[in-house]
């Protein structure tokens, strides 16, 4: 059956898999994941006009870590990481985690999961539709328990990210799936088998699934046109840490030859590169000088050479990234977003921010998804001079912006919306800010540790 069809809802869904009483489940998970940093209908209330200077910690990547706590469906055994960010993000997949049997504990920044028993291959509407990245759970339970019914993922609104690169790759190993009423179902009766399969386009969440999936595979499976951004290194070392075989790590051919079953490890989650690159630009774009302590600047290279070519100093220091500009202008420039080693999809938002403010024109172009540009009227509103031409938007930078009330989109575009307002004149407040409490931990204390003015505020 055509699973480019399927993606769009057509096929056979059986019902869901019946959880044991919660009391019968609680016991064995001590508790202590990240909690929400408010309500969601808090605000941010920034104050612009000051420079950033001084030292912020960057903290374990949260695109790094989710994949990472889904490999803990593909053993019995302890799988201890460090470096745990506390987003919520984090909770959410903790929580679906949860509900399909596996055991947890934490504390500070490390998170025991314990995956003795799966009790449920359901991963239902209600948790997944809370973030994309939920979907990743479909190819280590499909790899263990021979079959899975993964809910279709929701998240926030950059456009559509359609699974059909995950659902072809795991019919290719074997599976029989189909979709109906918003849940893909897989069965795999006599488990996963190796492919040769190739991406037509780079995708970073179905290499994921289809690397977590091929670990338990029999045979070889080969992935071409793999995503090789460093969180899947990442992944892919802490799969081999487990016993995993896995071959060509950071480049885009992996080779995957299947074990019959991988055991525990420790393994500490990459520094975020998105949270770095953020930092770095709220920095440039404050006129201030900033040490990212832990950041590595081989992650950030592509958004530090365009940094650079506006006029920003940015270099490794001290086991972390070096940003100053003070007293020195901004010098608009071209970005076009491309898979890494490109400039990443994740910094657009941001680095359009800092655009704003530049002297000259600079051309912005989004190749990745469409809809990642909800952050241009609410620029607009601060008065950046901002046209869309299609996937483009070309920005003329202004003399000043002018802090005003704006509203947040999705996580990356708050997080324009904060560098923008770090350097309007006047007060700008962010309503919607829960999108930045998915992926930005302990933003206002970073920032006001650096000399931002920065408040968070009931509604």
């Amino acid at each position: 059956m055509d699973v480019e069809l399927l993606a769009r809802g057509d096929g056979h869904a059986h019902g869901p898999v019946v959880l044991p009483p919660a009391e019968e489940r609680t016991e064995k998970v001590l508790r202590g994941p990240a909690k929400t940093t408010g309500p969601v209908m808090d605000k941010i209330r920034i104050r612009g006009g000051r420079p950033l200077n001084g030292t912020i910690a960057i903290g374990g990547a949260k695109n790094a870590a989710l994949p990472l706590m889904a490999a803990s469906l593909l053993t019995d055994q302890k799988l201890t990481l460090t470096n745990v960010p506390e987003l919520a993000d984090i909770e959410t997949l903790l929580r679906l985690l949860e509900q399909h049997g596996v055991e947890m504990s934490r504390e500070n920044r490390r998170l025991d999961l314990t995956g003795s028993e799966i009790i449920s291959t359901t991963a239902p509407y209600e948790l997944v539709r809370k973030m994309r990245a939920s979907v990743l759970v479909l190819g280590p339970i499909l790899a263990r328990a021979h079959q899975a019914k993964v809910s279709l993922p929701g998240g926030c609104a950059i456009g559509a990210r359609p699974v059909d690169l995950h659902l072809k790759a795991l019919t290719q190993m074997g599976a029989d799936i189909t979709v109906e009423q918003g849940y893909i179902e897989a069965q795999a009766k006599n488990g996963l088998r190796g492919a040769h399969i190739v991406f037509p386009q780079v995708s970073v969440g179905a290499t994921e699934n289809i690397l977590l999936a091929a670990t338990l595979a029999e045979g070889e499976t080969i992935l071409e046109n793999a995503a090789r951004e460093p969180e899947i290194s990442d992944l892919a070392h802490c799969l081999i840490a487990m016993g995993a075989q896995i071959e060509g790590v950071g480049s885009d051919r992996l080779t995957i030859t299947g074990v019959k079953a991988l055991h525990g490890t420790t393994h500490a989650i990459m520094p975020d590169r998105i949270e770095a690159g953020t930092y770095a630009i709220a920095t440039a774009i404050t006129g201030g000088t900033v040490e990212l302590e832990g950041a590595r600047l081989d992650h950030i290279d592509a958004l530090a050479h365009k940094m650079r070519e506006a006029g920003v100093t940015i270099d490794e220091r001290n086991g972390g990234v070096f940003v100053n500009r003070a007293n020195r202008d901004l010098i608009g420039v071209d970005a076009m977003t491309e898979p890494f080693p490109g400039f990443p999809t994740d910094l657009q938002a941001q680095f359009m921010a800092l655009m704003t403010r530049a002297k000259g024109a600079s051309m912005l172009t989004e190749t990745i998804f469409e809809n990642r540009f909800m952050h241009v009227p609410e620029l607009q509103r601060m008065g950046a001079n901002i046209n869309l031409h299609g996937s483009s938007a070309m920005v003329r930078g202004v003399g000043k912006l002018t802090g005003a009330p704006v509203m947040a989109s999705d996580l990356r575009a708050s997080a324009s919306l904060v560098i923008a307002a770090l350097a309007a004149e006047g007060e700008t407040e962010i309503a919607r800010v829960y999108h930045l409490d998915r992926g930005y931990e302990c933003l206002e204390q970073k920032l006001t540790g650096v000399g931002a003015e920065v408040e968070r505020v009931g509604d």
